[in-house]
């Protein structure tokens, strides 16, 4: 597996620093799950605290990144994939709780969101050395070997086995989720109420910030450099993730080619969306969604947030209008010209 590695969601630390009157501890920052992971706790922040956090973060990472040879450094996944078609794997709590959500969305998003994704995500290669667009008939063969109901957990035994040869689990679109809703109870056990938690764009929220206000979350312009944002959020005790073309991609024979794959065609998904942002209790509800939505398209999209408690959505279209869920959209303020908020 390999987890995205752009931060999609800006947070702006002077927002913090303007009404803080105490100049808050430092942030720590590490590169785990395969990208740039920030936790920030502000003045109850503490070096054993932080060691805990990112111990724990890549405690989660050995489990479900799909990377990594086989033998002792060899994560929960890679087994699990090497060993396709052939045994269960015994696995940890972490990858069966994941792999629970995982099949719990991808039957909600009819399998749009599919974590047996892995042949397909393979092929193309996207944001490695080996992207290219793959034959047709490659991509029917990979195809063939994503079907997310081919996944047997048996919750007694602690295993999980897949039933074909050849299938591959990928958690890049929920694993990060599960990681900072994980970090964010450990941040809580240690009787902390406040907090930024940033996994390479997947952002919790914990609380408010310095000041009382809630914290300023902005969301990157699909379609201008790292860190120009069209709109703001401000949330308090939220989570807050977009998926976007621009995340990773190449470009071949003139035409864009992005890493949201569709589990129909096997092709990068095409619906004129350009990205989706979503705004949930929970971080993995957060995570999962963001890709679920954007496969699925606005209007079936939009009908998957508004059935999920607490969970809100923002849709931005490549002919630049804004569109969201009511309670997106009374908070959303936007920032940028280039763009419109339609009803």
């Amino acid at each position: 597996m390999r987890f995205k590695n752009i931060p999609v969601i800006i947070f702006f630390p002077w927002a913090v620093y303007a009404l803080s009157c105490s100049r808050p501890a430092a942030a720590q920052t590490e590169f785990v799950m395969g990208t740039v992971c920030s936790v920030n706790l502000y003045e109850g922040g503490s070096r054993g605290l932080y060691a805990a956090v990112f111990s724990r973060l890549r405690e989660i990472d050995r489990a479900m990144n799909a990377n990594g040879e086989e033998g002792a450094g060899e994560s929960e996944v890679a087994r699990i994939n090497r060993n396709a078609g052939k045994e269960p794997v015994r696995v940890s709590g972490d990858l069966i709780a994941v792999l629970d959500r995982a099949l719990r969305y991808a039957e909600l998003s009819g399998g749009g969101f599919d974590p047996t994704v892995g042949p397909l995500v393979k092929l193309w290669g996207i944001g490695t050395e080996r992207e290219r667009v793959p034959p047709a008939e490659e991509i029917t063969a990979a195809l063939a070997l994503v079907n997310w109901r081919d996944v047997r957990i048996d919750h007694q035994g602690g295993t999980v086995f897949l039933t074909k040869p050849g299938m591959a689990i990928d958690l890049g679109a929920i694993a990060k989720g599960y990681a900072a809703d994980e970090t964010g109870a450990l941040v809580k056990k240690a009787g902390l109420d406040r907090g930024i938690i940033d996994l390479g764009g997947n952002i919790l929220a914990l609380g408010s910030r310095p000041g009382a206000g809630p914290w300023r979350i902005g969301i990157q312009d699909p379609e201008r450099e790292r860190g120009t944002y069209l709109g703001v959020l401000p949330v308090r005790d939220k989570s807050v993730v977009t998926s976007g073309v621009y995340e990773r991609y190449f470009e071949s024979g003139g035409r864009r080619y992005h890493h949201i794959l569709s589990t129909g065609d096997g092709y990068p998904v095409d619906n004129g969306l350009l990205a989706v942002t979503i705004m949930a209790d929970f971080s993995i509800d957060a995570d999962s969604l963001s890709t679920s939505v954007f496969t699925l398209g606005y209007e079936k999209g939009r009908a998957l947030v508004e059935s999920i408690p607490g969970a809100e959505a923002i849709f931005v279209f490549a002919d630049k209008s804004i569109r969201g869920t009511q309670g997106a959209m009374e908070i959303f303020s936007l920032a940028s010209g280039q763009y419109r908020i339609e009803d």
